[in-house]
């Protein structure tokens, strides 16, 4: 088997260890074409083709493991897996770690994705989706007493990103919550109130029900110039 495997796994220098064997693993899974669910070479398999130690190629499997590219499987041993795209991100998505620059690139791509929604949203909206909006936006107009209040914020935006059903961008935009939550309170700190666009989310809906995607487009733009505003 290992005569065979070191045909299509390029052999290294040890000395470069666990770094160029992780890149020759991925090389040979790529190669190989292999899919979620299919087993890997054991590690002894895996050493003795890349002429490098056990420990070496644990180090390597390791750290693909830790990207969620392969798991450990009873009696089958390690198997690729699809990987959780978004998952390293979320565990590290907290303001109180990130850099002021990093955060004012996070809300600024935020922002951009709020734009592109009008396309999706038209194509795929339904009359339910109108209706939980129409309730979100009647709690709060009769609740709420300040000019913007988060929560509302978030209700509104987080349906819209539902009614897509991209389950990918849903995530997403969840994982950008804490951003925006920061930087809205910042704002807050300086000014005394976060400002809002003359645009309402009454008026987002009324495009959605009335207009088109390029007038819902306009009215989102409208609906985020504060924010737009505040990171030119």
């Amino acid at each position: 088997m290992s005569n065979i495997l070191s045909k299509d796994i390029e052999r290294i220098e040890a000395t470069t260890m666990a770094d160029m064997v992780e890149l020759r693993l991925r090389q040979y899974l790529k190669k190989k074409a292999f899919k979620p669910g299919d087993a890997l070479p054991k590690e002894l398999e895996l050493a003795e083709a890349l002429d490098v130690s056990r420990n070496v190629v644990r180090e390597a499997l390791s750290r693909l493991r830790m990207l969620g590219m392969i798991e450990s499987k009873k009696k089958r041993g390690m198997v690729l897996t699809e990987p959780d795209i978004l998952g390293g991100f979320e565990r590290v998505m907290d303001p109180l770690l990130l850099e002021h620059k990093t955060l004012e690139d996070l809300f600024e791509l935020r922002l951009v994705l709020e734009m592109g929604l009008a396309d999706l949203l038209f194509t795929r909206k339904t009359k339910k989706d109108i209706e939980e909006l129409e309730s979100i936006v009647n709690k709060e107009i009769n609740k709420v007493q300040k000019p913007f209040q988060v929560k509302y914020e978030i209700a509104f935006h987080g349906k819209l990103y539902q009614m897509t059903g991209n389950d990918t961008f849903m995530r997403f935009q969840k994982i950008l919550l804490p951003v925006f939550e920061y930087v809205v309170a910042e704002e807050q700190k300086v000014n005394g109130v976060a400002k809002v666009g003359s645009v309402t989310h009454r008026d987002l809906l009324e495009l959605l029900k009335n207009g088109d995607p390029e007038s819902f487009r306009k009215g989102m733009k409208e609906h985020l110039s504060p924010h737009f505003e505040r990171v030119q």
